[in-house]
């Protein structure tokens, strides 16, 4: 836990114990209804790491860290929606155009939910969306295989590749238009509910000043790199959701014992996302990572084997939370954490 407490994290507390939690089962197979976006909009949590001149909280990485672990083991599905949101809020507050004066204190207000469309440009030197500079702004052309909370955000942070390598991200509405056309939602073995569809770019056309960042693509997938080799945070709010599950079934030695080396894990790997230099010690952050999927696996695995048969009827707590682990093993996966992943699978 952090060691100086922040008035968001009791809300974070508040907001999973009293509507996520006991509506997860619920929102797992119809699912994320916008009243717990709204809950969580009217919170503060989403401007948890935002500027407070525009709103938000400006909380340390630490807090924001804990929010959404609390989140995630309270509901996987409603906190995939929105944590989207961070990652275009944090963009904005390091931006200088006007983009930012038009978004960032809404975003940060929870006045706008923001989704984000630009995994795909981690594919590189394959590019599945392409940007071209036309009629004073850019026209994207592509498609996205993955897109998360259609129908629930109000915009999307939307990112492709130019002819000279350089990734452009701009901001444009979460709604179908004139270029933009969304697939049905998906069907997947855990996280239906989060909403995620696949969406098809011919032609859309966004003006200059929705630009919120250009950079060199060598740049981008420096900076990105420690994103996907540190351990999220859900993997642990999943793991002692499912240590939970094993304390009600009255298997608390088992809980006890897989307590200790997840509390270690978990300390590790949030000290080493505050290390300065965010794109070292690769390999440190790769095995850790690697640890963390194996706790989550084996708390979410016995929260199933505690539960017997009954743990197979879908309104449980812990099937949910075993197809959440599943899907946490592989959201955000790039050939380097898969390359590691399977490596240290294979000397089980």
């Amino acid at each position: 836990m952090t060691t100086a407490p922040h008035p968001l994290l009791a809300t974070a507390r508040a907001l999973a114990d009293g509507l996520l939690a006991p509506h997860a089962a619920r929102v797992d197979q119809e699912g994320v209804p916008a009243a717990h976006l709204d809950a969580i909009r009217r919170s503060g949590l989403l401007g948890v790491s935002a500027p407070p001149e525009y709103g938000g909280a400006g909380a340390p990485d630490a807090v924001a860290r804990e929010v959404q672990e609390i989140l995630a083991g309270a509901c996987c599905s409603t906190w995939f929606v929105q944590t989207q949101h961070h990652s275009p809020v944090r963009m904005l507050a390091q931006a200088d155009q006007s983009v930012r004066e038009r978004l960032l204190g809404p975003l940060a207000r929870g006045e706008l939910l923001s989704g984000i469309a630009f995994a795909h440009v981690r594919a590189f030197p394959r590019v599945p969306v392409r940007v071209t500079a036309e009629r004073g702004g850019r026209r994207f052309d592509g498609r996205v295989p993955w897109y998360t909370g259609w129908g629930l955000n109000d915009v999307m942070l939307l990112a492709g590749v130019s002819e000279t390598d350089e990734v452009v991200f701009a901001f444009t509405e979460a709604r179908e238009q004139p270029g933009l056309r969304a697939s049905e939602p998906m069907r997947l073995a855990a996280l239906t509910a989060a909403r995620t569809v696949s969406l098809a770019l011919d032609g859309l056309w966004l003006p200059e000043d929705a630009v919120v960042l250009r950079t060199p693509q060598e740049k981008f997938a420096l900076l990105d790199r420690p994103r996907n080799t540190n351990a999220s945070p859900a993997v642990f709010g999943v793991a002692y959701a499912a240590l939970q599950v094993l304390e009600d079934a009255g298997e608390s030695e088992v809980a006890g014992a897989l307590r200790g080396p997840l509390d270690e894990v978990r300390g590790q790997v949030y000290a080493l996302a505050e290390h300065p230099v965010p794109y070292e010690r690769v390999a440190e952050r790769l095995a850790l990572k690697t640890r963390s999927y194996d706790l989550m696996r084996a708390a979410t695995t016995a929260a199933v084997v505690a539960g017997g048969g009954r743990a197979m009827d879908l309104g449980g707590t812990a099937q949910r939370l075993f197809r959440e682990g599943m899907f946490l093993l592989v959201q955000g996966q790039t050939t380097e954490v898969r390359r590691a992943h399977l490596d240290a699978l294979a000397e089980i």
